[in-house]
């Protein structure tokens, strides 16, 4: 557990319990932390900004990419008040911190209403399986994009 500090921990907490308190959205905190600082905070405004997408981690994520200017979390931690779902999870997979420190789990989340065992069981499924309706439409030019993207000379890779 490098790195660890039960410091950026309680303020995650501490977030998630304010943002409940406040009203202003779900029971959720995220800190980013690079070099023993705080970088950026976020917590749940799903309903408050009503945006899907303004999960702590998100939240603190975007904070934090543009404090650095980078679309990267090089050499930094996230610390979270709870596993990150599915979808944080992800973005923190995009933004490629070093670590992430979480509280309470998945199980902990369900047990209170906020389960994402739907979206880890629909991932798995192929696409025509899912509660979604879900459909590949095999368009003349859906390759364009990439093709675009391969001779692209001063492309930016991430």
């Amino acid at each position: 557990m490098s790195n660890y500090s039960e410091k950026f921990m309680s303020e995650a907490i501490r977030l998630a319990v304010e943002n409940v308190k406040s009203g202003k959205g779900g029971p959720f905190g995220a800190v980013i932390v690079k070099d023993g600082e705080v970088i950026s905070t976020g917590v749940n405004s799903v309903t408050s900004a009503n945006d899907p997408t303004a999960h702590a981690e998100v939240v603190a994520i975007r904070n934090a990419c543009k404090k650095l200017n980078s679309f990267q979390l090089d050499g930094c931690d996230i610390y979270a008040s709870c596993e990150p779902c599915p979808m944080c999870l992800g973005a923190i997979y995009w933004a490629r911190p070093e670590n992430i420190f979480f509280a309470g789990t998945k199980k902990d989340a369900a047990s209170i209403g906020f389960d994402d065992s739907l979206i880890y069981n629909e991932i798995v499924l192929p696409v025509e399986q899912r509660k979604i309706n879900t459909f590949h439409i095999n368009h003349k030019d859906s390759f364009a994009p990439f093709s675009e993207w391969k001779k692209k000379e001063d492309k930016i890779e991430y």
